[in-house]
């Protein structure tokens, strides 16, 4: 199994728009970030985390052929505006399974209601199943994938824990029952804003304190922000197998 970060910047990706921070006027590859989202990928098995709205160019960076599912962590714009680039795919493959918690397809179906239009629907509309998730554990395509719920801010989310990969994004507050269900880890992929303290997500501090108490054998910060500082800076403060990923990075577990 492996992990391919197709994104890993936060929101408004890095560089920034109309922004003269100097991370984002780097030459360093490694410091230039599309918004985070994930490809999980076994045997013949392509599984999106999060359908970002720079998907259509992660999909072409790196010949995506084919896509058997997208997992959404949650409704927020940067994690899910892409979902009507998936139309190609469909096309190909029959409608696209998605799973989400209920608020967040309810959410989808608002915001994309052509998509899950069953009447009058536009011919070139992309077409899905829509699989509403709780805490249960799931099988997709033949392996079992365990939800963690974890707040954002006050917005409950999800996480995903697919054998011993485990992707957590957006993350400022795990409870101890849902850590439970993160031990014995090889990867664990966590989100890392910066620095300084954030009201919704984690920073550096607060994420190292979450990566000692699970103790996995690989740590990747993502959903970064460019005031974290330069990839190549950063990366030399960080413990020992703690990284700070970057953009089509692939981690094999």
């Amino acid at each position: 199994m492996k992990i391919t970060f197709l994104g890993t910047g936060t929101s408004q990706g890095v560089p920034v728009i109309a922004s003269n921070h100097p991370v984002g006027k780097s030459s360093d590859p490694k410091d230039k970030r599309l918004r985070t989202s994930a490809l999980i990928s076994w045997e013949n098995t392509n599984i999106a985390i999060d359908c970002s709205p720079d998907f259509r160019q992660q999909m072409l960076t790196h010949q995506v052929q084919h896509l058997e599912a997208i997992l959404f962590t949650h409704e927020h714009a940067d994690h899910t505006a892409g979902l009507d680039d998936i139309r190609p795919f469909v096309k190909l493959q029959g409608d696209m399974p998605i799973y989400a918690l209920p608020r967040v397809m309810q959410q989808l179906r608002t915001r994309f209601a052509y998509i899950f239009a069953t009447e009058n629907r536009y011919e070139g509309a992309p077409s899905v199943v829509a699989h509403e998730l709780t805490e249960a554990p799931f099988v997709l395509c033949g392996k079992t994938v365990l939800p963690i719920q974890v707040m954002h801010g006050s917005l409950p989310i999800l996480g995903y824990r697919i054998e011993h990969i485990a992707y957590l994004t957006d993350v400022k507050y795990i409870t101890d029952e849902e850590l439970l269900k993160l031990h014995g880890l090889e990867v664990l992929v966590l989100n890392c804003l910066r620095d300084e303290a954030h009201p919704t997500h984690l920073n550096l501090a607060e994420a190292l304190d979450i990566v000692r108490q699970l103790k996995p054998q690989r740590t990747y910060l993502t959903h970064i922000s460019q005031t974290f500082g330069f990839h190549q800076q950063v990366q030399q403060r960080l413990p020992q197998n703690v990284f700070l990923a970057y953009d089509n990075l692939v981690v094999e577990c």
